[in-house]
């Protein structure tokens, strides 16, 4: 298999995007190590990917905390010997006006993102330079260079923080052998279905803006292209963001 042999940790696996590219990955061959704060919906996507064959770890905690964060890439090397790609996937955003976005919102949403993946990325960066190499994977958004911004400001502010981030890493870290991607996609995940029932009208209208016609299914889409990233066919790509959206956003 394609991944035959790699390790990858992948935060908020428990559910949405981030179980979809763990299913993934295990279904190319790699083994998991499932992060995120919920213990019961990690298990559930651990059993799963056992089902079909696979291997993954369980280790349940808070992208917030830095001991947390520690103890899942500690873990990865004591059980399988270390780390060859990285997904950030888990986050906690601030939504709404900007009149309506608390302080404390303001701040968990720089603090279980960029600092997060900031601290997760330096942890595995020595472990991935000894390995010969690695992929990470930052999820960020088109949210960020939305047409109109309106309610998106904070939310936007966030993920656009995280793709200079992922350039500064890709640059730094090239002749490692890293490789440092930002991905942005829209899939059919249970953050989008709460979006698409607060706001039905807006939901209606941005859909009839993908090209492709369709929402991304979590695996299919969004965790198949990659694990396509992941090989050697993309092995001169790093610094850049993708978007896994149906062609609807443009980061030009």
């Amino acid at each position: 298999m394609a991944l035959d042999g790699k390790i990858a940790l992948v935060s908020g696996s428990g559910q949405g995007v981030g179980q979809g590219i763990a299913f993934a990955l295990a279904r190319a061959g790699a083994k998991l190590v499932l992060f995120g704060r919920t213990k019961s919906k990690l298990v559930t996507t651990k059993g799963t990917i056992e089902k079909r064959g696979g291997e993954a770890l369980v280790v349940a905690g808070d992208v917030c905390n830095a001991s947390d964060l520690e103890r899942a890439v500690d873990a990865a090397v004591e059980k399988w010997g270390g780390i060859d790609i990285l997904v950030n996937n888990a986050q906690q955003v601030p939504n709404g006006p900007l009149l309506d976005v608390t302080d404390e919102a303001f701040e968990l949403g720089f603090k279980s993102g960029p600092l997060a993946i900031l601290r997760l990325m330096k942890l595995v960066q020595p472990i991935m330079k000894e390995r010969g190499g690695g992929v990470i994977f930052n999820l960020v958004s088109s949210a960020g260079i939305r047409w109109d911004m309106s309610g998106f400001g904070a939310y936007g502010s966030v993920k656009q923080a995280i793709r200079p981030l992922t350039s500064a890493a890709a640059s730094e870290w090239g002749r490692d052998h890293i490789r440092v991607l930002s991905i942005a996609p829209h899939a059919k995940s249970p953050g989008l279905e709460r979006w698409i029932e607060k706001n039905p009208e807006e939901a209606e209208a941005f859909f009839r803006t993908i090209p492709l016609g369709k929402i991304g299914e979590c695996e299919e889409d969004i965790g198949c292209a990659v694990v396509g990233l992941c090989g050697p066919e993309f092995s001169y790509l790093t610094g850049a963001t993708i978007p896994l959206d149906g062609g609807q956003a443009n980061f030009d």
